[in-house]
């Protein structure tokens, strides 16, 4: 069997051990080839790709980013799936594996159901959002990094006496925050999932300067502030027109330092959170994952993606990831409350 690999969408530390992983296990145990496309449904669709072999992976596991490129083209512009067909056929190409987050999956789901093309799929996404998986990699290295920021800022805050807002991706859900936050003894930590006054974001900062503390406040880039009708976007929309989050800290800073009183400053984390070696964890998840799409793609197991099913490697419907964002359950956010202030 001949394997198209892409990675599509935004960039993810682990994206590198996947494609080592499934390379090496197809060839291995399944006696496959693989051909690398770039920069994702883009390579596709205008032929643009390589005959990939145990030598191309070698000592990818700890290489953040993707040695396929990626972008976020989508899979019906320039031909569609009729181009891909002709593509994979002057290529021999039986199957394709994506790599992917929402939109990547979203796509690979429906050219499987409405077009009957052979694809599967493996889940991918620093924000954590993704359903019918329990973690995705990239999650554990951007929270983290961001970690390791906030202990970092903790130090310039108390010399200060200042109080540090920190801003952290996610977009639409605030498992980075809650992670990191909870990790570095954050005083506040500020979700999309959950509405918090001035009111309530003072008291907890005032709570902790009274404690003779540096005030820490985390929060996601997709919070909501109370006023507000939308998330804040400083850089507008992209070319599709997705909205650029960033600048929540920006705002919140201010409005923090008038308040309360206390001398604030907002750090933005944003793209460091992206890039950089995986840690440990994900190295070993994402080489499970690529080793598990590729006895996917084997057994022709198309629409079917590999999913973390607590220490467990299982096979899911891809579509069942995108039905709905995972949101921070209310438990969580419930729980986290004793730590603030």
């Amino acid at each position: 069997m001949k394997i198209g690999v892409l990675t599509s969408g935004g960039d993810c530390p682990g994206l590198n051990a996947v494609i080592r992983g499934i390379v090496r296990k197809g060839i291995r145990t399944h006696d496959a080839s693989f051909v690398g496309i770039r920069d994702g449904w883009r390579g596709l669709l205008e032929d643009d790709m390589f005959d990939m072999t145990m030598l191309d992976v070698r000592g990818l596991s700890g290489r953040g980013g993707t040695i396929l490129g990626t972008s976020r083209t989508h899979p019906y512009e320039d031909g569609g799936p009729e181009r891909m067909r002709e593509v994979m056929a002057a290529h021999g190409i039986d199957s394709l594996i994506a790599i992917g987050g929402e939109g990547t999956l979203a796509g690979a789901s429906r050219l499987v159901q409405e077009e009957g093309l052979h694809i599967v799929g493996v889940p991918k996404t620093i924000d954590n959002d993704l359903g019918n998986t329990d973690y995705t990699f990239g999650f554990d290295t951007a929270q983290s990094i961001a970690t390791e920021a906030i202990d970092r800022l903790r130090t310039t805050a108390e010399s200060h006496h200042r109080c540090m807002v920190i801003e952290v991706m996610g977009r639409n859900v605030g498992w980075i925050a809650l992670h990191a936050g909870m990790a570095a003894g954050a005083h506040a930590i500020l979700m999309p999932e959950f509405p918090v006054s001035f009111d309530q974001i003072a008291e907890w900062v005032t709570s902790a300067k009274d404690r003779g503390r540096a005030p820490i406040v985390v929060v996601a880039e997709g919070f909501v502030p109370e006023g507000f009708d939308s998330q804040v976007a400083d850089q507008g929309v992209d070319s599709r027109g997705r909205v650029r989050l960033g600048g929540i800290a920006n705002y919140l800073a201010p409005q923090i330092e008038e308040i309360t009183g206390i001398e604030s400053r907002a750090t933005i984390l944003g793209h460091l959170q992206r890039g950089g070696s995986p840690t440990a964890y994900d190295r070993v998840l994402s080489t499970r994952l690529g080793m598990a799409a590729a006895d996917l793609a084997q057994h022709g197991h198309w629409g079917k993606m590999a999913s973390l099913k607590g220490t467990d490697i299982v096979s899911v419907e891809m579509s069942s990831a995108v039905h709905s964002l995972k949101s921070v359950p209310l438990h969580r956010w419930e729980e986290a409350q004793v730590l603030f202030g």
